[in-house]
């Protein structure tokens, strides 16, 4: 029989229940119960492994896109912006490169919205809170932050040492410096910002001179306030009590749920070690703490899954440093399963279940949602028509008896080129089509529109009153250019059923 091993409860006082390792931290320093206590600062250490690499470079691969994509150019004809990324809400459009959404198209941002939470939410099922340890954007700069603090005061022991001395020249010079590279940072990050929002070149000359929009100069303000404060003071703050996620990610987590793990079979019982001492009886885990004291979030991994972990794998990389020190397998602290560590505690060979339902139901509901969203992106028309029929009035009798109604002919071209248009209409027998100021013609009416753009056409069709017996004829407005067409219905109303 296999031994299930819940790790959502830290162990506890009797009568308690389960309780994050801040609210112990609290607990130990305010036995009385203060309803507020000051943060208690952090100094992770610097650890060096497979895991701090993955970590250094998504760092500077995602910093990288976010910083240089918006200088990115891509050719655009007509005059369109040549910025290859860029949320242009003057002109009420989206450009991704090849790509360009209109205001009426969202439906596509809604979908990249929907895709993103699915593929987190299979993530998390699968591997825990990997978004969270390696490409959260407040994990990816808090970590660009902790970089600058040890240019400027060193490693763990300095930066304690430095905080715990009085004030001097070396001290004050160090925390105007690192402060002013966070500061030079954050203005950074809302600079790259408004990049995304306006010209990047052009916006880049007008800012400085006072001719930038007012926008722009907001939301660098915000970004770059926000950036200093979440990434440089209040840190694992913002991922214990303002993210919603550590909650939400409970209901997607099981027992087969890769985590970052300490495995306690192999560990304990845990214990200091000597040199040439012998290993019986006792377990790997010799208690340096070099797990705890590598931990952004300041937590002891050994107490089991915790509201805090962000699974970012540090604490693996700080124990397999000192596996190798005393002389033992690496792997103590891992990603593992619940499962696989209560089957190794009864002797059994741990198995992994990466498929089971919960994986399946998010799998399924990704794959359909991308399914759709292919659909519509390769059956999205690049030509949209909309045909406004005059309601006042809704017709007119001309001087031979004949009927004319008036329609607007809505053409949007979502296109990177001109497109000549000729207008067909199929309904009303024997049927003219005129533009205001043209003469009634038998023949098709042409008209351009200029790439991005919408243009409006008046039409005006008019029947003879012998081909009208009905008072509502079913009409069809079609556009041709080249290979290309596009219809719209609309109703011919000739008011035969009026006296």
């Amino acid at each position: 029989m296999t031994t299930v091993i819940d790790r959502t409860r830290t162990p506890e006082p009797e009568g308690s229940g389960p309780v994050s390792a801040a609210a112990r931290a609290r607990k130990k320093a305010d036995p009385g119960g203060g309803l507020y206590k000051a943060r208690t600062p952090i100094y992770p250490k610097l650890v060096h492994g497979t895991w701090r690499n993955i970590k250094w470079a998504l760092l500077i691969l995602t910093l990288g896109i976010y910083y240089l994509t918006p200088w990115i150019r891509w050719d655009r004809p007509g005059g369109l912006p040549d910025q290859a990324v860029l949320v242009d809400f003057t002109g009420r459009r989206f450009y991704f490169f090849w790509i360009q959404l209109w205001p009426q198209e969202v439906y596509f941002i809604t979908g990249l919205l929907v895709m993103g939470a699915l593929a987190l939410f299979l993530t998390t099922a699968l591997f825990g809170r990997l978004w969270c340890g390696y490409a959260c954007p407040q994990t990816v700069w808090t970590d660009l932050y902790i970089y600058v603090e040890r240019l400027f005061e060193g490693d763990r022991n300095a930066r304690m040492k430095l905080d715990a001395s009085p004030m001097s020249f070396n001290k004050a010079w160090r925390k105007s410096g690192k402060h002013l590279a966070w500061l030079g940072i954050a203005f950074g990050t809302g600079g790259a910002w408004i990049f995304y929002f306006h010209d990047a070149p052009t916006l880049i000359r007008t800012f400085w001179v006072g001719q930038a929009p007012m926008t722009a100069y907001v939301s660098c303000a915000v970004l770059t306030g926000t950036t200093y404060v979440f990434a440089g003071w209040m840190r694992e703050q913002v991922c214990t009590y303002m993210c919603p996620w550590p909650r939400i990610q409970g209901a997607m987590l099981d027992f087969n749920s890769l985590q970052v793990t300490y495995r306690k079979d192999r560990g304990e019982p845990r214990g200091p070690h000597k040199k040439g001492q012998d290993w019986t009886g006792r377990g790997d885990c010799i208690d340096c703490n070099a797990c705890v004291v590598a931990c952004p979030m300041g937590i002891d991994i050994r107490d089991g899954a915790q509201l805090e972990c962000i699974n970012c794998g540090l604490c693996i990389d700080a124990c397999n440093e000192i596996m190798e020190r005393v002389g033992r397998p690496k792997g103590l602290i891992f990603y593992d399963t619940d499962n696989a560590v209560a089957q190794r505690s009864c002797g059994q060979k741990p198995t992994y279940h990466l498929v089971r339902s919960r994986t399946i139901y998010y799998a399924v509901a990704f794959s359909l949602v991308s399914a759709i969203m292919l659909w519509g992106f390769l059956h999205r028309q690049e030509i949209d028509l909309h045909v406004l029929r005059d309601r006042n009035p809704t017709f007119v009798r001309l001087h031979d008896g004949s009927i004319r109604n008036g329609y607007t002919l809505k053409v949007s071209n979502r296109g990177f080129q001109t497109r000549t248009f000729e207008v067909d209409f199929t309904g009303v027998p024997h049927a003219r089509l005129k533009t205001p100021g043209a003469a009634a013609t038998d023949g098709e009416i042409t008209f351009t529109v200029e790439p991005n753009q919408t243009r409006a056409v008046r039409v005006f069709v008019t029947g003879a009153q012998g081909d009208l017996e009905d008072a509502n004829l079913p009409a069809t407005f079609t556009l041709v250019s080249g290979d290309l067409k596009i219809a719209a219905k609309s109703t011919f109303l000739s008011g035969a059923a009026n006296p």
